[in-house]
């Protein structure tokens, strides 16, 4: 074996912890809605929101791996008003993203588990566990589990994408589709989170510097390269998987997609046993929701760790930072935790029994906020910090100026829909 391959091993986590995060309501939900209500005819835009937010999530490891510092010490590079403007946005979206994956989550427990609570008390639960999970140290051994559970519902979804192919309406699928005005409000929630939220560019790249941490090795531009796009692709692919899913089995079934969250986790479920057969429902019931939960617990410590970060980086920068620190378990993660979990109950009070609201709400504002914060990650990769090597090749950094253009126009156009 060459000494090469061994390096790649240790490299590889930041890209699969990606996908484990990445994929929850944005494929089990909005790819799901997507194929039930339009059947092929929104894959396009799939594909376009996956490559318009590729340069802005390539940027985050690149960033780490390059500089060998996060994302947020980029953005303090550029100055505190960028600090400033991450701070405002994490905030304007923390809240509803964390109640959105957590009612998601609750709704597949009460299936699975046959539990007779409500939304919100079910979400409660859930955070409260979550909270007492990434508070004891316990996230980093569920997290392996998780990309076990994760590759099986990946694995699962596959074949049950090939097993439904024969029921699309492949004449749904279009290289442009007719659409309404009332129809520009489902394509920005579906893209707000396809295949994620840029927020978690700057997770990618605390994570990447945790794996650094963790196995002593500092990856290579290459091997940085190679984990992202494992990770990427994969979850990409599986974004059209569930758009097919409900293209074949909802769409062609005239399914209307269920508003509450346990009749749409029963109907999610229903997606496999069409395909796979009556037996697969406790497998993949699990599968399922140990990839939501996962999602919710990733949320849950995501936000507090970057946050934590924040608040240091707005003190000084990252290389004065004391040898051997925490920096992402200050003070700040504590109260960060405590006010995510907090608010995203107040949010579930009111909208825990309108699922489809509350992850439209949530996914739109990220929709919003993905030009400027994909723009922040532009100025990052292209400062000087960046060596030559590990600058991005010029194709990529005009790509990168075309993706936040169209980002900017789509947002600015589903504004102006708004005020008609």
């Amino acid at each position: 074996m060459s000494e090469r391959s061994p390096n790649l091993l240790r490299a590889l986590g930041p890209g699969v912890l990606f996908t484990g995060a990445a994929v929850g309501v944005s494929h089990l939900v909005q790819s799901t809605r997507a194929g039930a209500v339009y059947g092929l005819a929104l894959v396009g835009l799939v594909l376009l929101a996956n490559l318009t937010k590729y340069p802005g999530f390539r940027f985050g490891p690149l960033y780490a791996a390059a500089t060998g510092t996060s994302l947020l010490e980029g953005y303090r590079r550029q100055g505190r008003w960028a600090l400033a403007l991450y701070a405002v946005l994490t905030f304007g979206t923390m809240f509803t993203v964390q109640a959105a994956v957590t009612v998601v989550t609750a709704g597949l427990a009460k299936v699975l588990f046959g539990i007779d609570a409500s939304p919100l008390a079910l979400s409660a639960g859930l955070l409260v566990i979550c909270a007492g999970l990434v508070a004891s140290g316990g996230y980093r051994a569920l997290d392996g589990v998780g990309k076990v559970v994760v590759s099986l519902l990946a694995i699962s979804t596959l074949v049950a994408t090939a097993l439904v192919l024969p029921k699309v309406e492949w004449g749904t699928l279009a290289l442009v589709p007719e659409l309404g005005l009332r129809d520009v409000a489902f394509c920005a929630a579906l893209v707000g989170w396809m295949p994620s939220a840029i927020d978690v560019s700057v997770w990618q790249s605390l994570w990447t510097l945790a794996r650094r941490a963790q196995t002593g090795h500092a990856p290579s531009a290459q091997e940085s390269s190679l984990d992202f796009h494992v990770g990427y692709v994969g979850t990409a692919l599986l974004a059209l998987c569930f758009v097919i899913l409900g293209a074949g089995v909802l769409h062609a079934g005239g399914v209307e997609v269920e508003g509450s969250p346990g009749a749409f986790a029963a109907q999610l479920i229903s997606l496999y046993t069409e395909s796979l057969g009556e037996w697969a429902r406790p497998l993949i019931g699990a599968a399922a929701f140990a990839t939501m939960f996962s999602t919710t617990l990733t949320v849950v410590d995501g936000f507090p760790r970057a946050l934590s970060v924040l608040a240091d980086r707005w003190r000084r920068a990252e290389a004065d930072e004391p040898v051997g620190r925490r920096s992402d378990r200050t003070p700040v993660y504590w109260v960060s935790l405590i006010a995510v979990t907090g608010g995203a109950l107040v949010i579930l009070a009111f909208l825990a029994s309108s699922m489809r609201t509350l992850i439209d709400l949530a996914t739109t504002l990220s929709f919003l906020s993905a030009p400027l914060l994909s723009l922040l990650n532009h100025r990052a990769v292209t400062s000087p910090e960046v060596g030559p090597i590990h600058r991005p090749a010029r194709w990529l950094l005009a790509a990168s100026w075309a993706c936040i253009a169209f980002q900017a126009a789509f947002a600015l156009f589903f504004l102006w829909t708004l005020s008609l």
